[in-house]
């Protein structure tokens, strides 16, 4: 390997998790190789403003208004493109609208890209079989399960989050050499060892009082406050800690609730701090997003699944609870209930801690790193 190559690492802000792998790969990246030109590029940043819109901006209505519909899409796209024709259709637009991040690659003396959505690893594919660029690529996936639109070949390594979203890409057609089960980059800062007691002092917790930590992600969308009150229904007295990310206008809405005497509660909105969070609570309620999802595993807390998106965040559901590492409310009635009866279990719940700890890989963005560099050339 060259003592200073090139590297690009790409993704697309279609939900925060994309954006999120690709800052831990940089930052494992700035770790391993300290002499390597990095650059970390959402490719929607080099296009239109409509198709900017269009790309990110229906993926995230369809979460808000018709999330089955979402699903739909999801199943219907993970289904071979009649004669190609669809997939054909989908890459000539997103070729014409990337036409200045297609400049920028052809531009460029890059040794290797690190995708972390598919959107940019698909037009690299295209560009290598025409022969325009020779540029080696890995991608990684980042949800617990794959999915068709995640193949684009050429790419010398996909690394995926289970062994069963690697068959998955072998049943494509993907090589089994050319698939390593990693799991889900993480920052690392979610590997770091961090004492707990310290944590808990800094951030004005109990130790004595278990800790359910709420996250409603990082713009603070969906019914966070009808979860808020139903966490305060919970009869084992514990401390809640509830983000409201960027939406202000929530934070102030749940600091106005009341809760019974028997909880402490807190109300924070966007921090930095959700590794230190995470590595205190107990339990964390939240949808299961790849990243969230991975980063809780990372810090040992046992999740409380609530309103999975259909598609990828379902199919995390199931590996989570197949795992036996985490529980599920499907519906915001049940919430208190299943909390309530977890934290009256101890050995249930350390039963639960035990099982997070064997599936976390917290060193994940370490491992893709270290086999991505394996791919460049020896001087």
């Amino acid at each position: 390997m060259s003592n200073s190559p090139r590297i690009l690492v790409l993704s697309a802000s279609v939900g925060a998790g994309h954006l999120r792998a690709a800052e831990a790969v940089e930052a494992a990246l700035r770790e391993v190789a300290p002499h390597a030109t990095v650059k970390n590029l959402d490719v929607l940043d080099m296009t239109n403003r409509v198709f900017r819109q269009l790309y990110a901006r229906f993926y995230l209505d369809l979460i808000n208004l018709a999330p089955h519909a979402l699903g739909y899409f999801y199943d219907m796209l993970d289904q071979p493109s009649r004669a190609g024709k669809r997939d054909r259709l989908r890459l000539v637009l997103q070729k014409l609208n990337l036409a200045r991040f297609i400049r920028f690659l052809q531009d460029g003396r890059w040794d290797l890209v690190i995708n972390t959505h598919f959107l940019p690893a698909e037009i690299i594919a295209s560009l290598r079989k025409k022969g325009t660029i020779k540029l080696l690529q890995v991608t990684v996936t980042t949800d617990f399960d794959t999915h068709r639109l995640w193949v684009n070949q050429p790419c010398e390594r996909y690394f995926t989050a289970t062994t069963e979203g690697a068959l998955y890409l072998q049943s494509w057609g993907v090589p089994a050499g050319d698939i390593e089960p990693t799991g889900i980059p993480v920052h690392p800062v979610f590997s770091s060892v961090k004492d707990r007691e310290s944590l808990l002092a800094r951030h004005g917790l109990d130790a004595e009082r278990p800790v359910v930590l709420q996250l409603s992600g990082g713009f603070g969308v969906g019914p966070i406050a009808k979860l808020f009150e139903a966490l305060l229904a919970v009869e084992k007295p514990m401390q809640l800690v509830t983000i409201t990310g960027r939406n202000e206008k929530l934070k102030t809405q749940l600091q106005k609730i009341r809760g019974p005497e028997r909880h402490r509660v807190k109300v924070l909105g966007f921090t930095r701090e959700i590794d230190e969070l995470m590595a205190v609570a107990d339990l964390v309620v939240s949808k299961p997003g790849g990243l969230t999802t991975s980063e809780t595993l990372a810090r040992g807390a046992v999740m409380v699944i609530v309103n999975p998106i259909p598609g990828q965040e379902t199919r995390n559901s199931d590996f989570l609870l197949e795992s036996g590492a985490a529980i599920k409310a499907n519906n915001t009635a049940v919430l208190a209930h299943k909390i309530t009866s977890l934290l009256s279990e101890p050995r249930r719940l350390a039963e639960l801690r035990d099982n997070v700890r064997r599936i976390a890989r917290p060193r994940a963005a370490f491992d893709v790193v270290e086999k991505s560099l394996e791919l460049l050339p020896s001087d």
